[in-house]
């Protein structure tokens, strides 16, 4: 039937990324999209995770696809750092900060890093973008430094420390911005002496 192999592509166009959970509410049976990737009409991109073949990757895409498998996770570290464009590395794995509580999702296929924060330090300075129509939950510039500061025995202290110059250097933050997210994160007293050096 081509008009339900055409909704489906249209879903796909919509969404940007689609999963076969979302095809259910529009009565279409999942085996078209396994049908749609024969005839190289769309890609499986990761497992469950489909867009048109046509469709341009961006930069950040496996941001887009993580969001999707992990709705309530925000991404934040290397990744949020990558995506406001405060470092020069490019993390292989996207950090995603999920509840203190919250059972570890199931990314075998993806390269996830799972982060667990709890409180205001979950829930505060969560900025919401679009990538590849797919919206992400991703924490502010400010907010990435400081959880830079708070996780750098995992990062590293001159991951930090350049994180925040850059902050302030491009304006991405200012540095009233940056110190209440230390706070929300506790950890004023080891940003301190970093954040007076460079204003």
């Amino acid at each position: 039937m081509p008009g339900i192999a055409e909704r489906t592509i249209e879903l796909i166009r919509e969404h940007g990324i689609l999963r076969p959970r979302d095809l259910k509410n529009h009565g279409i049976p999942r085996t078209y999209l396994s049908r749609l990737v024969k005839q190289g009409i769309i890609r499986r991109v990761g497992r469950g995770l489909y867009t048109t073949a046509e469709q341009n990757i961006s930069e950040f895409q496996s941001l887009a696809e993580v969001s999707k498998r992990i709705p309530s996770g925000i991404i934040c570290l290397l990744s949020a750092l990558k995506f406001h464009e405060l470092t020069t590395q490019n993390p292989f794995e996207v950090w995603v900060a999920i509840d203190l509580h919250s059972r570890a999702p199931r990314t075998n296929d993806l390269p996830v890093r799972i982060v667990r924060f709890s409180g205001q330090a979950l829930t505060s300075f969560v900025e919401e973008h679009s990538v590849d129509k797919v919206t992400i939950r991703v924490y502010s510039a400010a907010k990435t430094v400081a959880d830079c500061f708070k996780f750098r025995n995992k990062i590293g202290l001159d991951v930090a420390i350049e994180a925040l110059r850059d902050c302030l250097r491009e304006r991405k933050a200012s540095s009233d911005e940056i110190w209440k997210a230390a706070k929300v994160c506790r950890i004023t007293s080891v940003i301190k002496p970093y954040l007076e050096a460079l204003i």
